[in-house]
């Protein structure tokens, strides 16, 4: 895996995966499939998403800790609806973030790299131009380093540059394993249940100010806490 460079003009070049990434990639990502294949699913859309179809693009934020059916939740419960949709999510410019970006490759997801640590200004650019050429956001609002259910800005940043409006994605498991990381990232068991909570969006205005932003900023976090069950 090559490191990560600066280039003389100043961009950060992302990690990229040699081929045993790309086949531990192609493997996760079968195994996702495999145990999401088995799960029960319920959805409870307090954002009226699937009953109205809105024309314009939105910013899909779940947490950290919930990334392992992120893609499988939006595949199954909003493309199966609406297969015209197309998502382009924020993934980390780091070594484990090629790793993430090429799992979503498999599940024909656009990877935008980049981070509030490494190419943050220039991955919001990137996510606004896919934005612009129709395609959902998505993001993990306390990640890549947390703490935990902790929103941080670019969410909000993005969210005032785009005009697009956030919707929270909360999912719970009955039958689980949690890593001992910053996160306690979840892992679901096979033939458990699945109960996922569209929460209400919420918009920033273009001419918010910094203490605006921040007010909405903690109204996004109580709102998603709120729906969170562990």
């Amino acid at each position: 895996m090559r490191s990560a460079a600066v280039k003389s003009s100043g961009v950060v070049v992302p990690h990229f995966l040699k081929w045993h990434g790309r086949l531990a990639a192609f493997l996760i990502y079968l195994t996702i499939q495999l145990v999401a294949a088995t799960l029960r699913y319920r959805l409870q859309d307090k954002s009226g998403l699937i009953k109205e179809n809105p024309k314009a693009p939105l910013i899909f934020c779940s947490w950290h800790n919930r990334l392992s059916l992120s893609l499988i939740i939006y595949n199954k419960l909003i493309r199966s609806f609406l297969p015209t949709r197309r998502l382009a999510a924020l993934v980390s410019a780091s070594k484990d973030g090629g790793l993430l970006a090429r799992i979503l490759e498999h599940f024909g997801v656009q990877p935008v790299r980049g981070s509030t640590s490494r190419r943050g200004p220039q991955a919001l650019l990137e996510l606004t131009g896919w934005a612009e050429r129709g395609h959902d956001l998505a993001i993990t609002p306390d990640g890549p380093r947390g703490p935990i259910y902790v929103v941080q800005d670019g969410v909000m940043a993005l969210a005032q540059l785009t005009g697009l409006g956030i919707v929270p994605v909360v999912y719970h498991l009955n039958w689980k394993f949690c890593l001992k990381s910053w996160d306690r990232f979840q892992i679901p068991i096979p033939f458990g249940k699945c109960e996922v909570v569209f929460g209400q969006p919420l918009y920033v205005p273009r001419a918010a100010s910094g203490e605006e932003r921040a007010v909405l900023r903690s109204k996004l976090e109580e709102q998603m806490r709120a729906l969170t069950r562990d």
